[in-house]
Protein backbone atom coordinates (compact mmCIF):
# COMPACT_ATOMS: atom_id res chain seq x y z
CA UNK A 1 0.00 0.00 0.00
CA UNK A 2 1.13 3.94 -1.25
CA UNK A 3 0.09 6.77 -0.16
CA UNK A 4 -0.70 9.21 -3.03
CA UNK A 5 0.12 13.16 -3.02
CA UNK A 6 -2.07 13.57 -5.80
CA UNK A 7 -5.75 13.01 -5.98
CA UNK A 8 -6.42 10.32 -8.14
CA UNK A 9 -7.68 10.69 -11.83
CA UNK A 10 -11.13 8.75 -11.59
CA UNK A 11 -14.12 11.03 -10.75
CA UNK A 12 -15.15 11.77 -7.05
CA UNK A 13 -17.34 10.51 -5.61
CA UNK A 14 -20.60 12.33 -5.05
CA UNK A 15 -20.06 13.28 -1.34
CA UNK A 16 -16.72 14.30 -1.92
CA UNK A 17 -17.19 17.54 -0.38
CA UNK A 18 -19.26 16.24 2.84
CA UNK A 19 -17.93 17.11 6.18
CA UNK A 20 -16.08 14.51 7.98
CA UNK A 21 -14.97 14.90 12.01
CA UNK A 22 -12.40 11.99 12.42
CA UNK A 23 -9.52 12.04 15.03
CA UNK A 24 -10.06 15.20 16.43
CA UNK A 25 -10.02 16.92 12.14
CA UNK A 26 -12.33 18.48 10.83
CA UNK A 27 -12.04 17.09 6.99
CA UNK A 28 -13.80 16.02 3.69
CA UNK A 29 -13.69 13.00 1.74
CA UNK A 30 -11.26 14.89 -0.75
CA UNK A 31 -8.95 15.52 2.35
CA UNK A 32 -8.38 11.53 3.09
CA UNK A 33 -5.33 10.08 2.22
CA UNK A 34 -5.22 9.26 -1.21
CA UNK A 35 -4.60 5.41 -1.48
CA UNK A 36 -3.13 2.96 -4.09
CA UNK A 37 -4.68 -0.36 -3.13
CA UNK A 38 -3.38 -3.80 -4.52
CA UNK A 39 -6.37 -6.27 -5.68
CA UNK A 40 -7.82 -8.18 -3.87
CA UNK A 41 -7.03 -6.60 -0.66
CA UNK A 42 -8.05 -6.75 2.70
CA UNK A 43 -7.62 -3.65 4.54
CA UNK A 44 -7.14 -3.64 8.11
CA UNK A 45 -7.98 -0.14 9.32
CA UNK A 46 -6.24 0.84 12.17
CA UNK A 47 -7.67 4.06 12.67
CA UNK A 48 -11.01 5.79 10.99
CA UNK A 49 -9.31 7.83 9.11
CA UNK A 50 -7.87 4.87 6.44
CA UNK A 51 -10.79 2.73 6.73
CA UNK A 52 -12.77 5.99 5.34
CA UNK A 53 -9.57 6.70 2.88
CA UNK A 54 -9.78 2.65 2.09
CA UNK A 55 -14.00 3.31 1.34
CA UNK A 56 -13.03 6.46 -1.13
CA UNK A 57 -10.58 4.48 -3.11
CA UNK A 58 -12.85 1.48 -3.80
CA UNK A 59 -15.97 4.23 -4.98
CA UNK A 60 -13.60 5.78 -7.13
CA UNK A 61 -11.49 3.18 -8.44
CA UNK A 62 -13.77 -0.48 -7.90
CA UNK A 63 -10.74 -2.15 -6.23
CA UNK A 64 -11.95 -5.59 -5.15
CA UNK A 65 -11.88 -5.00 -1.07
CA UNK A 66 -12.58 -6.06 2.27
CA UNK A 67 -12.48 -3.53 4.89
CA UNK A 68 -12.14 -4.76 9.05
CA UNK A 69 -10.87 -3.08 12.30
CA UNK A 70 -7.86 -4.71 12.76
CA UNK A 71 -8.82 -5.57 16.37
CA UNK A 72 -11.42 -7.55 14.77
CA UNK A 73 -9.24 -9.70 12.39
CA UNK A 74 -6.86 -12.29 14.42
CA UNK A 75 -4.22 -14.28 13.01
CA UNK A 76 -6.38 -17.06 12.41
CA UNK A 77 -8.78 -14.85 10.25
CA UNK A 78 -5.24 -13.65 8.85
CA UNK A 79 -4.31 -16.52 7.67
CA UNK A 80 -7.54 -17.45 6.36
CA UNK A 81 -7.84 -14.20 3.93
CA UNK A 82 -4.77 -15.05 2.72
CA UNK A 83 -5.78 -18.27 1.65
CA UNK A 84 -8.47 -16.97 0.12
CA UNK A 85 -6.08 -14.88 -1.87
CA UNK A 86 -6.18 -11.71 -0.32
CA UNK A 87 -3.28 -9.40 0.20
CA UNK A 88 -3.18 -8.46 3.89
CA UNK A 89 -2.71 -4.84 4.13
CA UNK A 90 -2.33 -2.83 7.62
CA UNK A 91 -3.05 0.26 7.20
CA UNK A 92 -2.19 3.17 9.72
CA UNK A 93 0.24 0.74 11.76
CA UNK A 94 3.12 2.08 12.34
CA UNK A 95 4.49 -1.33 11.57
CA UNK A 96 2.81 -4.19 9.38
CA UNK A 97 2.15 -3.82 6.09
CA UNK A 98 1.44 -6.24 3.43
CA UNK A 99 1.36 -9.69 3.45
CA UNK A 100 1.40 -11.75 0.04
CA UNK A 101 -1.74 -14.12 -0.28
CA UNK A 102 -1.10 -18.04 0.49
CA UNK A 103 -2.52 -18.45 -2.91
CA UNK A 104 -2.66 -15.84 -5.80
CA UNK A 105 -6.21 -15.47 -7.55
CA UNK A 106 -7.38 -12.95 -10.10
CA UNK A 107 -8.93 -9.76 -8.51
CA UNK A 108 -12.89 -9.32 -8.87
CA UNK A 109 -13.40 -5.59 -9.93
CA UNK A 110 -16.21 -3.78 -7.80
CA UNK A 111 -16.69 -6.71 -5.27
CA UNK A 112 -16.97 -5.35 -1.94
CA UNK A 113 -16.62 -7.99 1.00
CA UNK A 114 -17.81 -7.90 4.56
CA UNK A 115 -16.75 -9.81 7.78
CA UNK A 116 -20.20 -10.49 9.85
CA UNK A 117 -19.99 -9.81 13.35
CA UNK A 118 -19.56 -13.63 14.39
CA UNK A 119 -22.43 -13.65 17.02
CA UNK A 120 -23.23 -17.02 16.21
CA UNK A 121 -19.32 -18.25 15.56
CA UNK A 122 -16.47 -17.46 13.32
CA UNK A 123 -17.13 -14.12 11.54
CA UNK A 124 -17.67 -15.40 7.66
CA UNK A 125 -17.21 -13.17 4.67
CA UNK A 126 -20.34 -11.85 2.48
CA UNK A 127 -19.96 -10.26 -0.81
CA UNK A 128 -21.53 -7.17 -1.57
CA UNK A 129 -21.09 -4.34 -4.48
CA UNK A 130 -21.13 -0.65 -3.30
CA UNK A 131 -24.76 -0.73 -5.68
CA UNK A 132 -25.99 -3.37 -3.26
CA UNK A 133 -24.51 -1.37 0.32
CA UNK A 134 -26.33 1.85 -1.16
CA UNK A 135 -30.01 1.40 0.52
CA UNK A 136 -30.89 4.98 0.84
CA UNK A 137 -31.19 6.74 -2.83
CA UNK A 138 -33.81 9.23 -2.48
CA UNK A 139 -33.01 12.54 -1.28
CA UNK A 140 -32.28 13.32 2.30
CA UNK A 141 -32.44 16.23 4.58
CA UNK A 142 -29.12 17.57 5.25
CA UNK A 143 -27.88 15.69 7.93
CA UNK A 144 -24.98 15.07 10.00
CA UNK A 145 -24.32 11.57 10.85
CA UNK A 146 -22.61 10.15 14.32
CA UNK A 147 -20.82 6.85 12.97
CA UNK A 148 -19.96 4.92 16.35
CA UNK A 149 -19.96 1.42 14.20
CA UNK A 150 -16.58 -0.85 13.56
CA UNK A 151 -15.27 -0.32 10.03
CA UNK A 152 -16.36 -2.61 7.86
CA UNK A 153 -19.45 -3.78 9.06
CA UNK A 154 -22.83 -3.60 7.50
CA UNK A 155 -23.98 -0.74 9.86
CA UNK A 156 -20.70 1.47 9.04
CA UNK A 157 -21.49 0.70 5.17
CA UNK A 158 -25.01 2.21 5.46
CA UNK A 159 -23.73 5.05 7.28
CA UNK A 160 -20.39 5.79 4.85
CA UNK A 161 -22.63 5.04 1.36
CA UNK A 162 -24.95 7.48 2.70
CA UNK A 163 -22.23 10.21 3.18
CA UNK A 164 -19.76 8.92 -0.02
CA UNK A 165 -23.04 8.77 -2.55
CA UNK A 166 -25.32 11.82 -1.12
CA UNK A 167 -24.37 15.85 -0.54
CA UNK A 168 -25.39 17.60 2.86
CA UNK A 169 -24.55 13.90 4.88
CA UNK A 170 -21.92 14.79 7.20
CA UNK A 171 -20.27 12.40 9.33
CA UNK A 172 -18.66 12.35 12.79
CA UNK A 173 -16.71 9.15 13.76
CA UNK A 174 -16.84 7.41 17.44
CA UNK A 175 -13.38 6.04 17.54
CA UNK A 176 -13.45 2.89 20.42
CA UNK A 177 -11.79 5.12 23.17
CA UNK A 178 -14.36 7.39 22.28
CA UNK A 179 -17.55 5.73 22.96
CA UNK A 180 -18.35 6.14 26.62
CA UNK A 181 -18.49 9.72 26.14
CA UNK A 182 -19.79 9.81 22.09
CA UNK A 183 -22.65 12.34 23.45
CA UNK A 184 -20.00 15.63 23.84
CA UNK A 185 -18.62 14.91 20.59
CA UNK A 186 -21.71 14.60 19.10
CA UNK A 187 -23.06 17.80 20.54
CA UNK A 188 -20.09 19.70 20.59
CA UNK A 189 -20.36 18.74 16.03
CA UNK A 190 -24.22 19.55 15.59
CA UNK A 191 -25.10 15.76 15.48
CA UNK A 192 -28.75 15.68 14.72
CA UNK A 193 -28.35 11.91 13.34
CA UNK A 194 -27.52 8.50 14.89
CA UNK A 195 -27.56 4.96 14.19
CA UNK A 196 -26.34 2.26 17.08
CA UNK A 197 -27.75 -0.62 18.65
CA UNK A 198 -30.22 -1.01 21.25
CA UNK A 199 -26.94 -1.98 23.73
CA UNK A 200 -25.19 1.46 22.31
CA UNK A 201 -28.66 3.78 23.14
CA UNK A 202 -29.12 1.80 26.48
CA UNK A 203 -25.45 2.44 27.15
CA UNK A 204 -25.80 6.37 26.61
CA UNK A 205 -29.09 6.53 28.69
CA UNK A 206 -27.53 4.52 31.36
CA UNK A 207 -24.17 6.97 31.72
CA UNK A 208 -25.19 9.91 31.38
CA UNK A 209 -28.55 10.72 29.88
CA UNK A 210 -27.91 14.82 30.71
CA UNK A 211 -24.94 14.51 27.87
CA UNK A 212 -27.43 12.93 25.82
CA UNK A 213 -30.29 15.19 25.76
CA UNK A 214 -27.92 17.81 24.89
CA UNK A 215 -27.27 16.25 21.69
CA UNK A 216 -29.66 18.31 18.90
CA UNK A 217 -31.06 14.54 17.27
CA UNK A 218 -33.69 14.40 14.96
CA UNK A 219 -33.02 11.00 13.69
CA UNK A 220 -32.64 8.64 15.93
CA UNK A 221 -31.75 5.15 14.67
CA UNK A 222 -31.50 1.06 16.10
CA UNK A 223 -30.91 -1.90 14.96
CA UNK A 224 -28.25 -4.87 15.19
CA UNK A 225 -29.90 -6.18 18.43
CA UNK A 226 -33.34 -6.88 18.80
CA UNK A 227 -35.50 -3.91 19.50
CA UNK A 228 -38.23 -3.70 22.73
CA UNK A 229 -40.45 -1.11 23.56
CA UNK A 230 -39.12 0.16 26.47
CA UNK A 231 -36.02 1.17 24.77
CA UNK A 232 -38.26 2.65 22.36
CA UNK A 233 -40.28 4.49 24.64
CA UNK A 234 -36.94 6.05 26.94
CA UNK A 235 -35.72 7.40 23.60
CA UNK A 236 -39.13 9.06 22.48
CA UNK A 237 -39.14 10.72 26.14
CA UNK A 238 -35.67 12.18 25.78
CA UNK A 239 -36.46 13.09 22.13
CA UNK A 240 -40.08 13.40 21.59
CA UNK A 241 -39.64 15.75 18.45
CA UNK A 242 -36.85 13.09 16.83
CA UNK A 243 -38.04 10.57 13.72
CA UNK A 244 -37.31 6.86 16.10
CA UNK A 245 -36.74 4.17 13.42
CA UNK A 246 -35.74 0.80 13.97
CA UNK A 247 -34.10 -1.07 11.32
CA UNK A 248 -33.56 -4.81 10.75
CA UNK A 249 -30.70 -5.51 8.56
CA UNK A 250 -27.79 -8.04 7.88
CA UNK A 251 -24.95 -8.69 5.54
CA UNK A 252 -26.61 -11.31 4.69
CA UNK A 253 -29.87 -9.81 3.65
CA UNK A 254 -28.81 -6.05 3.77
CA UNK A 255 -31.67 -3.43 5.08
CA UNK A 256 -34.48 -5.70 4.88
CA UNK A 257 -37.39 -4.22 7.13
CA UNK A 258 -37.43 0.10 7.92
CA UNK A 259 -40.03 0.85 10.96
CA UNK A 260 -40.52 4.72 12.03
CA UNK A 261 -43.91 4.10 14.07
CA UNK A 262 -42.34 3.86 17.76
CA UNK A 263 -43.41 0.40 17.90
CA UNK A 264 -41.52 -2.62 18.65
CA UNK A 265 -42.08 -5.10 15.96
CA UNK A 266 -43.57 -4.67 12.46
CA UNK A 267 -47.25 -4.45 10.85
CA UNK A 268 -48.53 -8.48 10.26
CA UNK A 269 -49.89 -7.14 6.90
CA UNK A 270 -45.90 -6.44 5.56
CA UNK A 271 -45.85 -10.65 6.09
CA UNK A 272 -45.86 -11.78 2.34
CA UNK A 273 -46.30 -8.52 0.78
CA UNK A 274 -45.22 -8.35 -2.79
CA UNK A 275 -43.95 -4.88 -3.64
CA UNK A 276 -41.53 -4.49 -6.32
CA UNK A 277 -38.04 -3.48 -5.60
CA UNK A 278 -39.02 -4.41 -1.42
CA UNK A 279 -37.71 -7.04 0.17
CA UNK A 280 -40.60 -9.75 0.87
CA UNK A 281 -41.11 -10.65 4.27
CA UNK A 282 -42.36 -13.89 5.69
CA UNK A 283 -42.24 -16.22 8.71
CA UNK A 284 -41.69 -20.09 8.65
CA UNK A 285 -41.70 -22.25 11.56
CA UNK A 286 -41.43 -19.35 13.39
CA UNK A 287 -38.04 -18.24 11.80
CA UNK A 288 -37.77 -15.11 9.94
CA UNK A 289 -37.31 -15.43 6.12
CA UNK A 290 -36.57 -12.79 4.18
CA UNK A 291 -36.38 -11.94 -0.06
CA UNK A 292 -34.46 -8.98 -0.56
CA UNK A 293 -32.72 -7.29 -3.45
CA UNK A 294 -30.23 -6.07 -1.20
CA UNK A 295 -28.58 -9.57 -0.86
CA UNK A 296 -25.27 -10.43 -0.78
CA UNK A 297 -23.66 -12.30 -3.33
CA UNK A 298 -25.22 -15.72 -3.98
CA UNK A 299 -28.01 -15.16 -1.23
CA UNK A 300 -30.87 -14.46 -3.64
CA UNK A 301 -34.14 -16.13 -3.43
CA UNK A 302 -35.80 -16.74 0.50
CA UNK A 303 -33.07 -16.43 3.41
CA UNK A 304 -33.45 -17.73 6.96
CA UNK A 305 -32.42 -15.64 8.78
CA UNK A 306 -31.85 -17.55 12.15
CA UNK A 307 -34.10 -14.80 14.36
CA UNK A 308 -37.44 -15.84 15.69
CA UNK A 309 -40.02 -14.24 14.90
CA UNK A 310 -43.34 -14.38 16.88
CA UNK A 311 -47.07 -12.77 15.99
CA UNK A 312 -48.54 -10.50 19.09
CA UNK A 313 -51.70 -8.90 18.19
CA UNK A 314 -51.21 -7.04 15.00
CA UNK A 315 -47.56 -7.22 14.98
CA UNK A 316 -44.63 -9.39 14.21
CA UNK A 317 -41.90 -9.19 16.98
CA UNK A 318 -38.48 -10.37 16.51
CA UNK A 319 -36.64 -11.38 20.18
CA UNK A 320 -33.28 -12.84 19.15
CA UNK A 321 -31.57 -15.92 17.74
CA UNK A 322 -33.11 -19.04 17.17
CA UNK A 323 -30.28 -21.23 18.52
CA UNK A 324 -30.01 -18.81 21.80
CA UNK A 325 -33.68 -17.56 22.42
CA UNK A 326 -35.19 -21.12 23.45
CA UNK A 327 -34.82 -22.22 26.84
CA UNK A 328 -35.83 -25.96 27.94
CA UNK A 329 -37.15 -25.52 31.24
CA UNK A 330 -38.93 -28.74 32.22
CA UNK A 331 -40.11 -29.36 29.04
CA UNK A 332 -41.90 -26.29 29.17
CA UNK A 333 -40.48 -23.71 26.12
CA UNK A 334 -39.11 -20.03 27.44
CA UNK A 335 -38.19 -17.41 24.91
CA UNK A 336 -34.54 -15.43 26.74
CA UNK A 337 -36.15 -12.58 24.30
CA UNK A 338 -39.67 -12.31 25.92
CA UNK A 339 -38.24 -13.02 29.62
CA UNK A 340 -35.86 -9.85 28.72
CA UNK A 341 -39.00 -7.64 27.24
CA UNK A 342 -40.25 -8.20 30.68
CA UNK A 343 -37.18 -7.02 32.99
CA UNK A 344 -36.15 -4.19 30.38
CA UNK A 345 -39.79 -3.07 30.91
CA UNK A 346 -39.12 -2.34 34.76
CA UNK A 347 -38.56 1.05 35.03
CA UNK A 348 -35.51 0.12 37.29
CA UNK A 349 -34.02 -1.80 34.16
CA UNK A 350 -31.68 0.06 32.22
CA UNK A 351 -30.60 -3.86 30.78
CA UNK A 352 -31.26 -7.18 30.79
CA UNK A 353 -29.38 -10.73 29.59
CA UNK A 354 -31.44 -13.52 30.17
CA UNK A 355 -30.01 -16.92 29.71
CA UNK A 356 -30.74 -20.73 30.41
CA UNK A 357 -28.39 -22.28 33.34
CA UNK A 358 -28.18 -26.37 33.50
CA UNK A 359 -30.24 -27.35 36.79
CA UNK A 360 -31.00 -30.86 38.20
CA UNK A 361 -34.50 -32.15 36.98
CA UNK A 362 -35.64 -29.25 35.26
CA UNK A 363 -32.75 -29.39 32.75
CA UNK A 364 -32.48 -25.59 32.70
CA UNK A 365 -33.57 -22.98 34.61
CA UNK A 366 -33.90 -19.34 33.68
CA UNK A 367 -31.27 -16.76 34.67
CA UNK A 368 -30.49 -13.26 34.25
CA UNK A 369 -28.05 -10.32 34.34
CA UNK A 370 -29.61 -6.64 35.22
CA UNK A 371 -28.53 -3.56 35.11
CA UNK A 372 -30.28 -0.61 37.29
CA UNK A 373 -31.40 2.22 35.61
CA UNK A 374 -30.27 4.28 38.09
CA UNK A 375 -26.26 5.16 38.02
CA UNK A 376 -24.01 4.64 40.90
CA UNK A 377 -22.69 1.17 42.71
CA UNK A 378 -25.52 -1.45 42.12
CA UNK A 379 -24.60 -4.75 43.97
CA UNK A 380 -24.71 -8.45 43.19
CA UNK A 381 -27.27 -10.23 44.95
CA UNK A 382 -23.94 -12.44 46.92
CA UNK A 383 -21.92 -9.45 47.38
CA UNK A 384 -22.87 -8.41 51.49
CA UNK A 385 -20.65 -5.06 51.87
CA UNK A 386 -22.76 -3.27 49.37
CA UNK A 387 -26.67 -2.26 49.25
CA UNK A 388 -28.68 -2.48 46.59
CA UNK A 389 -29.52 -0.37 43.97
CA UNK A 390 -33.01 2.00 44.35
CA UNK A 391 -35.57 1.44 41.72
CA UNK A 392 -37.56 5.25 40.33
CA UNK A 393 -40.11 4.13 42.84
CA UNK A 394 -37.86 4.15 46.12
CA UNK A 395 -38.22 0.65 46.64
CA UNK A 396 -35.14 -1.47 46.25
CA UNK A 397 -34.15 -3.27 43.05
CA UNK A 398 -32.92 -6.42 44.27
CA UNK A 399 -33.41 -9.89 43.30
CA UNK A 400 -36.54 -10.62 45.48
CA UNK A 401 -38.02 -7.24 43.53
CA UNK A 402 -37.78 -8.42 40.03
CA UNK A 403 -37.94 -11.86 40.30
CA UNK A 404 -41.57 -10.35 41.66
CA UNK A 405 -42.50 -8.12 38.78
CA UNK A 406 -41.59 -11.25 36.12
CA UNK A 407 -43.70 -13.43 38.25
CA UNK A 408 -46.46 -10.90 38.15
CA UNK A 409 -45.93 -10.86 33.82
CA UNK A 410 -44.72 -14.90 33.04
CA UNK A 411 -45.68 -18.44 33.47
CA UNK A 412 -44.04 -19.49 36.68
CA UNK A 413 -41.58 -22.09 34.88
CA UNK A 414 -40.09 -18.50 33.13
CA UNK A 415 -39.42 -16.80 36.06
CA UNK A 416 -35.55 -16.28 36.59
CA UNK A 417 -34.46 -18.11 39.63
CA UNK A 418 -31.35 -16.16 39.58
CA UNK A 419 -30.61 -12.35 38.69
CA UNK A 420 -27.50 -10.44 39.19
CA UNK A 421 -27.02 -6.71 39.52
CA UNK A 422 -24.40 -5.23 37.69
CA UNK A 423 -22.86 -1.90 37.29
CA UNK A 424 -22.22 -1.37 33.81
CA UNK A 425 -23.71 -2.84 30.59
CA UNK A 426 -21.47 -5.02 28.51
CA UNK A 427 -20.81 -4.33 25.19
CA UNK A 428 -18.56 -5.41 22.40
CA UNK A 429 -16.65 -3.84 19.15
CA UNK A 430 -20.10 -4.66 17.35
CA UNK A 431 -21.94 -2.23 19.96
CA UNK A 432 -23.92 -5.58 20.72
CA UNK A 433 -24.27 -6.87 24.38
CA UNK A 434 -21.40 -9.14 25.25
CA UNK A 435 -23.39 -12.19 24.62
Amino acid sequence: MSVETAPPAAAHPAGADNRIVVDGATLTWRDLPQLTLPAPAAALAHSARYALAAARQHAVHGTELLISAAGRVDPAMRAELRDAGFVVTDLGAEVGGETAPTRARPAEPGRLWLLTSGSTGRPKRVGHTLESLTTVRGQQPGRTWLCPYAPGTYAWWQVVTLSLTQAGQHLVVVEPEQLDDWPALAAEHGVDAASGTPTFWRRALHRDPAALARVPLRQVTLGGEPVDQAILDRLREMFPAARISWIYASSEVGAAIVVHDGRAGFPVEWLDRAAPGRPAIGVRDGELVITSPYHGAGLDGPVRTGDRAQLVGDRVLISGRLDADEINVGGSKVSAGGVRDVLTAHPGVAWARVTGRRAPLLGHMVVADVVPTVSGAAATPTDPQQRPQPALDGTALDEAALVRWCADRLPEYAVPRRIRLLTEIPVKETLKSDV
